[in-house]
């Protein structure tokens, strides 16, 4: 998957400072901002455009990313920092249903905290 590439390279070729400022959550798309969790992944979208990111892919690899919004496609986004992106897929957006609002990402049915 692309995120794992961008966490090895990020480690060999980034500092802590990215490069660009993040792109603020357009208003159309404020229902993703928020801490979003499902099993083995957690996401946080602020405001701002700040993403933070964690992934768990068996019991060898983790990622734990912090990384910025560049762009919305869609229901899809783009994010990471410098010269290093990937595309979240967004296959079902957020959606209030029965007193919890859900998502579905890269295949992974996530649900917003409180």
């Amino acid at each position: 998957m692309k995120i794992l590439k961008i966490a090895i390279a990020c480690t060999v070729f980034c500092s802590a400072n990215s490069f660009a400022e993040p792109v603020p959550v357009p208003a159309s798309k404020a229902a993703y901002i928020g801490t979003w969790k499902g099993k083995d992944m957690s996401l946080t979208i602020a405001p701002s455009g700040e993403i933070a990111y964690k992934r768990v892919y068996g019991a060898e690899k983790k990622v734990d990313l912090n990384i910025e919004l560049a762009r919305f496609h869609g229901n899809d986004f783009d994010a990471g920092f410098g010269f290093f992106h990937s595309t979240f897929v967004v296959s079902k957006p957020p959606l209030n249903s029965g007193g919890k609002t859900k998502m579905i990402v890269d295949g992974i049915e996530l649900t917003k905290e409180d």
